[in-house]
């Protein structure tokens, strides 16, 4: 596949997630069916290796496997697919960038090195480091809340000026302030979203969403898009009964101290589109089974632009 330029990284990206059997094996016929309802599903890219995508918990074999499957289903379809290389040790990470890149993706994905923060000049190398590693595949950095380097809009600038590969990035998004400082600071680069917030972030300046809500329906999510592109207030309005969604079935379950992860998994067994499962790889806990079946009732009360036929 051809690298991406970041004017084609825009839209709603669809995560890969791990259907598990047993403790911890990956059941990877499901994992195929799952990419057979991604890709008709209208989604405008599939990637694999985000947070939801258990990145941490896989070892080196498992991570070249689901990069083989992904990769061969994708160019066969001939849908963009892109492929988080992360991993919190930066050797590690560099050794899967290397590799993932062989695959030809549209864009690699990579997170900064997590286990101490990073100053300005170590992030601007790091990434040069990673360009270099990738070559000609371009790079998306991963910055979610949790990590422990915060990326402001002004570094972003700065790396997007010194590494030449870096194309997007993928971030929680902010306020007005903060829109119009990446717009000032970092013109160049895509970024995406949450997906719940994609509405709302799209009329600020956004492009595009590594979508939870995809996680939930891709194609409702791609409907949702569409709608954004059509009748905005509409879209704004879809974007408000999701978030009263999210705070009747998935606020309860963070406070109970589950992770991104568990929820994304919960979000796809709510949606039913594949058999994928809640569980997670070990250690990690899962969101319970019997809380499914009354948020999918929800989730068809208050969003039934979610669920075409």
């Amino acid at each position: 596949m051809k690298p991406l330029p970041a004017d084609e990284v825009t839209g709603v990206w669809a995560t890969l997630l791990l259907p598990v059997e047993g403790r911890d094996a990956i059941a990877w016929d499901r994992l195929d069916g799952q990419l057979d309802a991604l890709l008709a599903s209208g989604v405008d890219g599939v990637y694999a290796h985000g947070t939801a995508g258990e990145f941490h918990t896989l070892d080196e074999a498992g991570f070249d496997r689901v990069n083989t499957v992904l990769a061969g289903r994708c160019e066969a379809a001939g849908l963009p697919y892109q492929i988080g290389a992360s991993h919190p040790a930066a050797p590690v990470m560099l050794g899967r960038i290397r590799r993932a890149a062989r695959l030809r993706p549209g864009a690699l994905q990579v997170i900064l090195p997590d286990w101490v923060p990073l100053n300005d000049d170590e992030v601007v190398r790091f990434v040069a480091g990673a360009a270099e590693a990738a070559g000609d595949v371009p790079l998306v950095l991963y910055n979610p809340p949790h990590a422990k380097t915060a990326v402001r809009p002004a570094l972003l600038g700065r790396v997007a000026r010194e590494v030449p590969g870096l194309i997007g990035v993928k971030v929680a998004g902010g306020d007005d302030a903060w829109y119009a400082a990446m717009a000032e600071a970092a013109p160049r680069l895509s970024v995406f979203v949450p997906g719940h917030l994609l509405a709302s972030g799209l009329a600020r300046g956004a492009h595009g969403s590594y979508s939870n809500v995809a996680a939930l329906s891709p194609r409702g999510a791609v409907a949702w898009y569409r709608l954004m592109r059509t009748d905005p207030a509409a879209a704004a309005d879809v974007e408000r009964r999701i978030a009263e969604f999210f705070a009747l079935h998935i606020a309860p379950l963070q406070a109970r101290g589950l992770s991104n992860p568990a929820l994304d998994k919960f979000l796809a067994a709510v949606g039913g589109w594949a058999d994928i499962g809640v569980t997670l790889r070990w250690p990690a806990s899962s969101a319970p089974a019997e809380a499914v079946a009354p948020a999918r009732a929800d989730a068809h009360r208050l969003l039934p632009e979610l669920f075409p036929a």
